[in-house]
């Protein structure tokens, strides 16, 4: 079904494009895109997902992505939280160890700004989700954004990256991030940076996900992290460990014996789970569902293809009830907040601090040249509603 809102959301989207071209423009306007049973939108600090609506079991839309309701609190939160809800992270997601690598024989310092200095997350002290990205192209089911990174935060070389993000029936999101070295060879390695919770809060008493089922069918392997969850270069198998989601199992099922796997006394998710795809696939193939995640409470279903070789799986362990939801997804009397647990986030990426570790035989995934191919991140999220029970 065609949501309420979208004769509106059509008007919003075109005034948005022309505003775009606009010197008066905010990067936290927001701009949405609809199609049948979905309907999303953005703002271009970050080339950010802040909403996100889909159809429950009782045809109700649901926002199914933590967020703001207002652009400019997710200036706010960066100043303070920097919870990094929905954007881009890069020029390189995750961590790297002491801030460090040498890509051929060049080594680059990027600032450490996690752990007292230990490691560099996400591209830095200001990355690709504090950027103010420049809109290209919006229609009604799509929008483009670009952002030229003149070697931000000392990372090599020049590049420019284009996010393009568009809704289909389905319902269906997709997402596809090109980046094009402009000079020199560089380390290249995006992923948005999502907090979902498909029960959308419509259970106040119950607003975590931990009833929630993970199913990761490819991910038999997990790269294997210190105490601040930076790779120590071992690989291991989550076969008997509370990490095996090679079948379909509630979130909650085996958490709390998840003592350490998060980082030294962390009790939760928070681990680099390597996809392995069938042996007749391909590495990158991107035909085969590599996660789904379902709630029985709205009863929507979340499958997820990728070209992208891992799934970074966070189960909020860090959030204490001291954000609330937006108002999309208050439901109760009183105010919901984002508890612990309240969310996951899913990370498509390639193997992460792959650029220090050579014997893993990422290179040609995460280093790119003027004259190679570009850096591309697919990722396609499809909805449907549970059978019933």
């Amino acid at each position: 079904m065609m949501f309420p809102a979208l004769l509106t959301s059509f008007a919003v989207i075109l005034g948005a494009s022309a505003q775009s071209s606009s010197s008066t423009s905010s990067p936290f306007d927001k701009y949405t895109i609809s199609a049948p049973g979905i309907n999303a939108s953005f703002i271009a600090y970050g080339a950010r997902l802040t909403n996100l609506d889909v159809n429950d079991k009782n045809g109700n839309p649901q926002d199914v992505v933590l967020g703001y309701d207002n652009g400019t609190q997710y200036l706010t939160d960066t100043e303070t939280n920097h919870t990094y809800f929905g954007p881009i992270v890069g020029r390189y997601a995750n961590r790297i160890k002491n801030g460090t690598f040498t890509v051929d024989g060049v080594t680059s310092h990027i600032p450490e700004n996690e752990n007292n200095g230990k490691d560099t997350l996400h591209g830095g002290i200001v990355g690709y989700d504090q950027r103010n990205w420049t809109i290209v192209s919006a229609n009604t089911s799509s929008i483009t954004f670009s952002l030229l990174d003149e070697a931000f935060e000392g990372f090599p070389g020049n590049i420019i990256t284009y996010a393009t993000y568009t809704v289909s029936a389905g319902p269906q999101w997709t997402c596809r991030l090109v980046s094009i070295p402009l000079d020199g060879p560089t380390p290249i390695m995006l992923a948005n940076h999502v907090y979902w919770n498909l029960g959308a809060f419509v259970d106040p008493a119950n607003p975590t996900v931990l009833n929630d089922t993970l199913h990761m069918p490819y991910s038999a392997r997990y790269i294997g992290v210190d105490n601040i969850l930076i790779p120590t270069g071992t690989l291991n198998t989550v076969a008997n460990t509370v990490l095996d989601f090679t079948s379909p199992k509630q979130i909650g099922a085996d958490i709390l014996a998840a003592n350490n796997t998060c980082g030294l006394g962390c009790v939760g998710y928070d681990n680099a789970f390597i996809l392995d795809r069938p042996r007749y696939s391909a590495p990158e193939a991107t035909d085969l569902v590599v996660l789904t995640l379902a709630s029985n409470t709205t009863g929507i279903r979340m499958d997820v293809r990728t070209n992208q070789q891992n799934l970074q799986i966070y189960s909020c362990n860090g959030q204490n009830g001291s954000i609330p939801v937006k108002k999309s997804q208050q439901h109760g009397t009183g105010t919901t907040f984002v508890e612990k647990y309240g969310c996951l986030v899913i990370e498509t990426q390639q193997w992460i601090d792959g650029i220090n570790h050579p014997e893993w035989g990422q290179d040609q995934y995460q280093i790119y040249t003027v004259d190679s191919e570009p850096a591309v991140v697919f990722a396609q999220y499809d909805f449907s509603i549970l059978p019933a029970s």
